[in-house]
């Protein structure tokens, strides 16, 4: 049964505040695993504009990571120099993990669309909530990361992260988790 998304914001499958939330998602060392046996990402809602969140986690992956990075945004034909693509299904390969920037109600169709690619994770940037579409997504085998933002993840497990997510640039003696 596939969970389309409801028109507006009023859906039922808007996000849910903090204290209503029951779902949990992999931990941290499950998500270290997926970063680490990640060999491509493509990254859903993908947008030119160097203003968008989805622009700057697509600039850190390209350089700081040996990630094969993929844009999907059916409106625009490059992205950081590299081909948009309109949908998963148009990938020159099944991704390892799908990162979506979307609005919560698009989170159904997203992991529809995942899964009718075989895709195994489906990671929803920080901020989106839908619920129900994890669990729907976790019934048909998907592993599911929601409200977690794939850049802050890699850059806290490989020593890069500091008060505000970025790369501070210092040399620290501090042993990284490779």
């Amino acid at each position: 049964m596939s969970l389309d998304a409801a028109p507006g914001n009023d859906s039922p499958r808007a996000p849910l505040g903090e204290e209503q939330r029951t779902w949990i998602g992999p931990d941290a060392k499950a998500r270290l695993k997926i970063l680490r046996t990640a060999k491509s990402i493509a990254i859903v809602g993908a947008s030119p504009n160097p203003a968008r969140s989805s622009y700057f986690v697509g600039t850190y992956l390209q350089q700081s990571s040996d990630y094969r990075v993929y844009f999907v945004n059916p409106n625009a034909k490059s992205i950081l120099g590299e081909t948009a693509y309109p949908g998963l299904a148009s990938l020159p390969e099944v991704p390892d993990i799908v990162d979506v920037f979307r609005r919560a109600a698009d989170i159904p169709a997203v992991i529809d669309e995942a899964l009718l690619i075989g895709a195994s994770t489906v990671w929803v940037q920080l901020g989106i909530w839908n619920q129900e579409a994890a669990v729907y997504g976790e019934a048909k085998g998907l592993t599911v990361v929601m409200d977690r933002c794939l850049k802050i993840e890699h850059a806290r497990f490989h020593g890069g992260l500091h008060l505000l997510g970025f790369d501070t640039g210092q040399i620290t003696a501090r042993k990284t988790i490779r």
